[in-house]
């Protein structure tokens, strides 16, 4: 999975505003998800395998993998957003290309094209193991920046405080 080049965050805080933002995810906490990997435009999201996730044959459930891919291309797109921006999804696509089961998962975002409105990403999963990296699931995504809008927004939830 390749990006289309050198991306530049508009924000010299960019990875403070996605650690920030990945802390208030309730879901992310929930499963167990850590934040490994953050540079402008790219983001990682690892993810403990856990019987408690898992689907009936005792592989990861496929809603779990893709929150975790989801988020990764996301944050992706947020670290290049502008100061004050927050980030949406509004589409995605997901093929789910091998069971799931292994010791960890990897989730990578990557921005693909970058724009004002509308950043279109792409994501893998990975799964880790003793036989190495295999990949179970793709994402082609495209996220919204969210400005100005209350609730949403970073800063209209500092204006709010």
């Amino acid at each position: 999975m390749e990006s289309q080049g050198n991306f530049f965050p508009q924000t010299p805080d960019f990875d403070d505003r996605v650690k920030s933002s990945f802390g208030k995810q309730a879901i992310m906490n929930l499963v167990g998800a850590e934040l490994v990997r953050v540079v402008p435009g790219e983001v990682e999201i690892l993810l403990p395998f856990r019987h408690d996730l898992t689907q009936q044959h005792g592989f990861l459930h496929a809603g779990v993998i893709t929150s975790i891919v989801d988020s990764a291309c996301g944050y992706a797109a947020l670290s290049l957003m502008p100061a004050g921006a927050s980030v949406l999804t509004v589409e995605f696509k997901v093929n789910l290309l091998a069971p799931a089961k292994a010791e960890s998962f990897i989730a990578r975002g990557k921005v693909v094209k970058p724009g004002r409105t509308i950043t279109v990403c792409s994501g893998e999963v990975l799964a880790l193991g003793i036989e190495g990296a295999k990949l179970v699931a793709i994402m082609t995504a495209t996220m919204m920046t969210i400005q100005d809008r209350p609730g949403v927004t970073e800063l209209s939830a500092m204006k709010s405080m």
